[in-house]
């Protein structure tokens, strides 16, 4: 496990300890960066070749204007590009030993910050679906609550059956924790009430 003293979040608490940081699997992300790189070779080959197939694409004004066309294309993919990496980079969650947070970024001005604590946790939820997701070990993680939030999704995150452990794990301790410290209160007000 990694070490996170060096990592702080807004909100985290002085004694919070921060056990696991999340993103995406990295096949996601190569994924939508297939596709852009398939468009642009598509963008490059069609400066290369489509000038030989019609050549009334080689005198000036059309060339220029085809070339026009290319560049507003070309930033179109740089923009989508920038899109797709501020969405994989700034999804984030965070495991402490507390509680969980959802850092989840829509676009490039919206974000939601969600939080749940260990102690409402009622369920969790694996699904790796498909041959490489299950050869890659990456899939969703689906965390119940009796929270506001009912459900909480982990969305492509790299071995979500560890993930689902520690977070179990975590919830039992916490429950344990919550029953020891209700047992030694029940006990103070016995002993309370008897020395009255």
């Amino acid at each position: 496990m990694r070490n996170y003293k060096n990592f702080h979040f807004e909100g985290q608490k002085s004694d919070e300890q921060i056990l696991i940081v999340l993103h995406r699997f990295w096949f996601d992300i190569l994924s939508q960066f297939f596709v852009i790189f398939a468009m642009l070779f598509i963008l490059i080959g069609s400066f290369i070749w489509l000038p030989l197939f019609f050549p009334e694409l080689q005198n000036e004004s059309a060339r220029k204007f085809f070339l026009f066309l290319e560049n507003t294309f070309f930033m179109l993919l740089w923009i989508i590009s920038f899109l797709v990496w501020i969405d994989y980079y700034f999804d984030v969650w965070i495991v402490t030993d507390r509680r969980i947070v959802n850092i989840e970024q829509k676009g490039l001005f919206s974000r939601t910050i969600s939080e749940l604590e260990l102690e409402k946790v009622q369920d969790i939820t694996t699904n790796v679906h498909g041959v490489i997701p299950t050869f890659l070990n990456y899939g969703d993680l689906q965390v119940q609550t009796a929270a506001e939030q009912e459900k909480f999704l982990f969305h492509n995150i790299p071995d979500p059956y560890s993930v689902k452990d520690l977070i179990m794990n975590l919830q039992k301790k916490q429950e344990r924790k919550e029953k020891h410290i209700f047992s030694e209160m029940i006990a103070k007000k016995v002993h309370h009430e008897d020395s009255i």
